[in-house]
């Protein structure tokens, strides 16, 4: 089961209101007494819901819907105030998108223009994995990895080179500093091709370091694939000649590669790593 509330108004960041004249309206009846009992609204019930935030479809139907979860709701006057939380792994939806799967979803087309909140008996995540993700695009050249990230899991994309054992040394450090293991390719011989072993440790990592050093394209391309599967990416580099135009917009970290150098590489990675699990 799924909350639908649909705004006139599109919807305000974090919070919004919604009358309650219009709550559980286009509902099954026996699920509006179940989450309504004696006209009263079961807050914690529908609360634990997830939650289809969509906007009404009006002019040329460019709006767009929101998976969440109500984190907070109240009655104050007629109305009920909103908090709630966006899911940031999931895309925004198209009202285009939703009209075609509108029947496994149980919503009637006329429902898209109309304000008013909904429970709807369906696997609302489900119908999105069915409709929206299965045609993403599929790479031909490597197979991104089923298994989710671990998020004490750090990769090191770096040149394959004696001279970068010190940097990963420092990288490894920074790693077990904030309670987490770095590992990079070499490391790992799970499949014939490298690029694959590649693309299966960027998967599974929580965060991606990249040192941009020496203009490697082999790391130029491990950046962007890591970029391109929204993984957090700490760049470093020891000269700022080497950081391509396209990410010259992005923070980096310099360092050099000495004894001093790489005790401060190893502060600064810990600083950037510890930021990023406080952020989660």
């Amino acid at each position: 089961m799924f909350n639908l509330i649909v705004s006139g108004g599109g919807w305000e960041p974090h919070r919004d209101s919604f009358g309650s004249g219009r709550v559980l309206e286009y509902t099954d009846a026996a699920i509006a007494q179940r989450f309504m009992p004696n006209k009263v609204l079961d807050i914690n019930a529908v609360a634990k819901l997830p939650t289809l935030f969509m906007s009404e479809t009006q002019g040329a139907g460019n709006q767009v819907a929101y998976v969440g979860t109500i984190t907070q709701l109240k009655l104050s006057g007629t109305d009920f105030q909103i908090e709630y939380a966006v899911d940031p792994a999931i895309r925004p939806i198209p009202n285009s998108s939703l009209l075609r799967m509108a029947r496994e979803l149980g919503i009637e087309e006329f429902e898209f223009s109309r304000t008013h909140w909904a429970i709807k008996d369906a696997d609302l995540y489900k119908a999105l994995l069915r409709n929206l993700y299965s045609d993403l695009p599929t790479p031909k050249v490597f197979q991104l990895s089923p298994e989710p990230a671990n998020n004490r899991m750090v990769s090191a994309m770096m040149p394959f080179s004696a001279g970068f054992d010190g940097v990963y040394a420092a990288l490894g450090a920074a790693a077990e500093a904030v309670g987490k293991k770095c590992k990079r390719a070499d490391d790992i011989w799970n499949h014939d091709a490298i690029i694959q072993d590649v693309v299966s440790l960027i998967c599974k990592s929580s965060v991606v370091i990249c040192d941009l050093t020496g203009k490697n394209a082999n790391v130029f391309y491990e950046a962007g694939i890591a970029h391109s599967l929204g993984k957090d990416v700490i760049l470093i580099t020891q000269s700022a000649d080497d950081v391509p135009f396209d990410l010259r917009h992005l923070r980096y970290i310099q360092y050099l590669n000495n004894g001093e150098g790489l005790q401060q590489l190893t502060a600064k990675v810990t600083d950037r790593l510890e930021t990023l699990a406080a952020g989660r």
